[in-house]
């Protein structure tokens, strides 16, 4: 995430319980009964699934199989347009990530789409700009954008970067690990579904930050999901402050009226952003780039910095999150409190 501004603290109550939430299981279906605004609590018996699309099918297709019941050998360019699909979603990747997307067959498929990225790069489409270990990054060109759009693969994102100016000052292994975030949140099923790094702002009160990744999730309160990684690189209090701003954002409020009227005020967001949500998106924070005793450390002083917080937000380390593990509820959306958090706008 890209910090671009302060955040003052708001008080503190009323605390929110630290509890454990899970996703709705794969597969299963929206319950008419389920307030989106609040995790389901679980015990230490239940393990955590991510939960399906039920109104759009954003996945990547399955590799096909034989009337033997055997993977069969992806085609040279079955896996050249789904290596772009995948970067145009996710920015950046190395072989490894888009294999286990794209072939699923593990060693064997990185071999795949290793030709397969030597033909992009020859066409002009892909290419790298540095590494990750010894592992190369890729990311699309501007051409490869353009193609990709030309193919309407993916729904227009006409200000979405290729991620190489990310790569080349040094903030690949934080895309990476974003990439990461994203496969073990659903993996090639809803892969379509993510874009990354977008910028939420409210240009009056100078509040800017880019989100890492936010993932088209319908339900009947809410249309996305935020996610935010953090790769062990910034200070826990600078953390706390970037969470922080998720509250002053969705707190923001704007008048509305037609002159003669009353008027009223709204959620800026909801006016403005996420029209057909209810209520806000909830915020999922990812730690990595640590050892796991320290990210749980970690995971704990978060949950006390921003205890209070009137917004829902989910924490997990992202080893947790490979191996299907719960997350944490550290934060509760509160609307009411929100409103009386922060001031009214003046009407006319």
């Amino acid at each position: 995430m890209t910090y671009a501004s302060s955040a003052r603290q708001p008080d503190p109550k009323p605390h929110p319980n630290w509890s454990r939430g899970a996703e709705r299981p794969v597969g299963g279906p929206e319950s008419s009964a389920v307030n989106d605004s609040n995790a389901v609590p679980i015990t230490a018996a239940h393990t955590a699934r991510q939960g399906a699309l039920r109104h759009a099918d954003t996945s990547l297709p399955f590799p096909e199989t034989s009337a033997k019941g055997k993977k069969s050998t992806p085609t040279a360019g079955k896996v050249r347009a789904d290596a772009l699909r995948m970067l145009g979603c996710v920015r950046i990747a190395t072989v490894r990530q888009m294999a286990a997307v794209i072939t699923a067959e593990d060693a064997d498929g990185r071999s795949y789409v290793r030709r397969a990225m030597k033909e992009l790069a020859e066409l002009g489409l892909a290419e790298t700009n540095g590494k990750v270990g010894k592992h190369p990054i890729w990311n699309l060109t501007v051409v490869g954008q353009k193609a990709l759009a030309d193919g309407n693969e993916l729904p227009p994102r006409p200000r979405a970067g290729t991620g190489a100016k990310a790569v080349k000052a040094g903030f690949g292994p934080h895309g990476v690990a974003v990439t990461d975030m994203i496969l073990a949140f659903g993996g090639r099923d809803h892969l379509t579904g993510w874009q990354v790094e977008v910028n939420h702002a409210v240009k009056e009160t100078g509040l800017s930050f880019n989100t890492d990744a936010v993932l088209a999730w319908p339900t009947k309160t809410s249309e996305v999901r935020l996610f935010e990684l953090d790769n062990g690189t910034m200070s826990q209090a600078r953390l706390a402050r970037e969470v922080w701003d998720y509250e002053r954002y969705a707190g923001h409020r704007v008048w509305e009226g037609a002159r003669g009227t009353i008027g009223g005020t709204f959620p800026f967001w909801q006016r403005h952003r996420y029209t057909r949500s209810r209520a806000f998106p909830r915020l999922h924070v990812v730690l990595a780039g640590k050892a796991e005793h320290l990210l749980d450390n970690r995971l704990k002083a978060l949950a006390a910095d921003v205890e209070g917080i009137a917004v829902a937000v989910w924490v997990n380390t992202l080893p947790r999150l490979q191996r299907g593990e719960p997350w944490y509820e550290i934060g509760v959306d509160d609307p009411d409190r929100r409103r009386r958090r922060y001031p009214e706008p003046s009407g006319r």
